[in-house]
């Protein structure tokens, strides 16, 4: 097997909160299906009659694929009253779906070693709590032998832009000089992201034809260092973001705060209907925020715009961690995410943050406070890496365009300097 790469700055252990077997649709394969029915699960406590197993999740009538089903609160089938899988105290980890072993981590073939991310849609990986993942390596490495396929060195490299590709060493430079960006100490986090920002929309300006090899990093050298005099130290002197801006952003924020589960996947026309005005409402950006599921109130758009007195403590940690563990895992390009480009993508890792700004906004005026805390914060960033390189819309051309046109305005910068004061 390949060597694998694990973010150092990460800690985590599952402490059976039960989210995550509240908020995925797990499909199995035609041999976990016949697995699970053969462990005799009709009659048992927790299954009443009439409660499925499974339900037909695509495919024709002659090749079915399925899911474990949900109860009428989101939760699997499996998810017991202590927040514990059935299949898991029964039978074993290894009795379960391969899906639900391998969350919350995200393996990536990367040349010649595997690198290792992970979701912090996972309220433990966002709060770091646990055990170091190098003292995990045996479980990544199970993960691996199961997940990753034998001619995984042999996967091709991903575009660096629309019309560039390097090699594998190549490319690995501008991750390595990416994650240095949030490394080095000098300036804020958000200073940092500016930075690294400016300096990767000039990758997506350049052409490679001559930049090969030994000379990519005198490059990077030039590029990192004429960020620097660009971003100004005191984010409050950028101008706000456009009008066309504000509106796509909006847009983008809404999908991200959504709400997206079993329980809502059965809501059929209803639901979509509830979802084309809500979005037809985040375009206006006039009257209440729709409340896109439970934890939100209505609130005027306009609270969300004022001032929240800035980040809370701890957000640094926070913002610094998230980003190095997605940049290190390469979880934010390539096969990883959509298979967009790495500026592209890069663009895409930044917009997140004025997101998760704005939910943790909507969380804290839904409580009547005009002030993020550090909790505020780590709640919106479950929400929002719930669907981040996961949900399909996400690959869609809609939502693609809208990160390309924020890009092409200049708001990425502006949005995020908005978001955080």
């Amino acid at each position: 097997m390949l060597p694998l790469e694990l973010p150092t700055l990460q800690n985590w252990s599952c402490h059976n909160c039960g989210g995550c077997c509240k908020q995925h649709a797990i499909e199995v394969t035609r041999e976990e299906f016949e697995r699970i029915v053969k462990q005799g699960w009709r009659g048992q406590p927790g299954f009443e009659v009439g409660q499925p197993i499974f339900v037909w999740s695509s495919g024709p009538v002659w090749n079915r694929r399925y899911r474990l089903a949900n109860r009428e609160d989101g939760a699997c089938v499996f998810l017991d009253d202590k927040g514990l899988c059935r299949i898991h105290s029964k039978f074993g980890e290894d009795a379960k779906p391969l899906a639900c072993r391998i969350y919350p981590y995200a393996l990536h073939p990367a040349g010649k070693s595997v690198t290792v991310s992970l979701r912090f849609s996972c309220p433990s990986v966002v709060a770091n709590k646990g055990r170091r993942l190098v003292d995990s390596q045996r479980d990544l490495r199970e993960i691996e032998r199961l997940l990753v396929p034998d001619d995984a060195d042999q996967t091709p490299p991903p575009a660096l832009t629309s019309r560039e590709t390097l090699n594998w060493k190549e490319t690995r430079l501008f991750v390595a000089a990416l994650d240095e960006a949030f490394a080095t100490p000098q300036g804020t986090f958000l200073v940092r992201l500016m930075r690294a920002l400016f300096w990767v929309n000039l990758v997506g300006q350049s052409t490679f034809d001559k930049i090969r090899g030994d000379r990519i990093p005198e490059y990077l050298d030039i590029i990192t260092s004429a960020a620097e005099p660009e971003v100004p130290a005191d984010l409050t002197t950028l101008r706000e973001p456009s009008r066309v801006g504000r509106m796509n952003f909006r847009l983008l924020a809404g999908q991200y705060a959504r709400k997206d589960t079993a329980v809502e996947a059965r809501a059929g026309w209803g639901g979509r209907w509830r979802l084309l005005k809500a979005a037809i409402r985040l375009s206006r950006g006039r009257g209440k925020v729709p409340a896109l599921q439970p934890i939100f109130r209505e609130v005027p758009f306009s609270q969300l715009e004022q001032s929240f007195g800035g980040l809370p403590v701890g957000a640094e940690e926070l913002f610094t961690r998230y980003f190095r563990v997605k940049i290190q895992g390469m979880h934010f390009f390539g096969p990883a995410y959509y298979d967009v480009p790495f500026v592209e993508g890069f663009q895409s890792l930044a917009l997140i943050v004025p997101s998760i700004l704005w939910i943790a906004r909507w969380i804290a005026a839904s409580a009547d406070r005009q002030a993020l805390t550090l909790e505020d914060l780590q709640q919106a960033v479950t929400i929002a890496d719930h669907h981040h390189g996961y949900s399909p819309l996400w690959g869609e051309y809609s939502f693609r365009s809208r990160v390309r046109t924020l890009a092409r305005l200049g708001d990425i910068e502006r949005l995020i300097a908005w978001y955080s004061r």
